[in-house]
């Protein structure tokens, strides 16, 4: 897989698919490119699709400095200058959505739509519980507590599967694989915490697709929806049934390739 300077002492990894007008992929906390499963694939039958990894994930560098949404943003919007793709679909999954949302709200120039996967403007108690508890392995450096903590990102329709350890083996490469990539996905964690674009959503101008399970733990319905609620014309689509966890693009990537890609059908970039 390539990799590309955005900044003094960072590359990040990335990779393309596909052909067609560009579509941006952000991750979310802890993850690298595997984790998309089959929806960049699925994606990349009707957009050229960048999909890359986080600094300090993946193959991608840690460099110096604090990790947040902002500098996350900053990070992504080199990337996209980087490949000279002046403006682009950004597509971002949970701690990506944030950061979306923030390039949405401060280089608009670059977004010409956003599709908000599994997103929150602002944490409320439960949420904050609930990510406050996936985060502490991390902390402890514990991967074995760690992956199983990350079931809440399942469906228990999933969970209950007997195949399901070894469904998940494929993806584990996309997990922090050592110590270092452990203390970045506890900054992450910490950048999704703090994260609060609540009172600023309405600056947004791009077209916008929330996107949103019924099962959802982390980021919770209710959560999705007044995002969508704050952005000027946003679509709020409710996910329901088995599989609609946090991971839903995972457990049902024929479902929300269908809704990203007819979204993005009545954009243009």
């Amino acid at each position: 897989m390539p990799r590309i300077p955005v900044s003094t002492g960072v590359e990040l990894n990335y990779e393309t698919a596909g052909d067609g007008d560009p579509l941006l992929m952000i991750m979310g906390t802890s993850g690298a490119i595997p984790l998309w499963g089959e929806l960049a694939s699925r994606l990349a039958e009707t957009h050229r699709v960048i999909t890359f990894d986080n600094r300090g994930l993946g193959g991608s560098d840690r460099g110096a400095g604090p990790i947040s949404v902002g500098s996350m943003a900053a990070d992504t919007s080199a990337l996209l200058d980087a490949l000279e793709i002046p403006r682009a679909h950004v597509l971002g999954w949970s701690l990506g959505s944030a950061v979306a949302q923030e390039m949405a709200l401060t280089r608009p120039e670059q977004v010409a739509s956003a599709v908000l996967l599994c997103t929150w403007g602002r944490c409320d108690g439960f949420q904050r519980s609930v990510l406050s508890a996936l985060r502490l392995p991390y902390v402890h450096r514990d991967m074995e507590s760690a992956l199983a903590t990350s079931g809440l990102a399942f469906s228990p329709q999933l969970l209950d599967h007997p195949d399901f350890a070894a469904m998940l083996e494929p993806m584990l490469p996309a997990f922090p694989q050592n110590e270092a990539q452990m203390q970045v996905t506890v900054e992450q964690w910490d950048a999704d915490l703090v994260h609060d674009t609540l009172d600023r959503l309405g600056g947004i101008t791009a077209p916008t697709l929330v996107l949103v399970g019924e099962q959802d733990l982390l980021t919770p319905p209710w959560q999705s929806r007044a995002v969508a609620d704050a952005i000027p014309g946003a679509t709020f689509e409710l996910v329901g049934g088995p599989g609609s966890s946090h991971g839903m693009h995972i457990e049902r990537p024929d479902d929300i390739s269908k809704l990203v890609t007819g979204f993005l059908g009545g954009q243009r970039v």
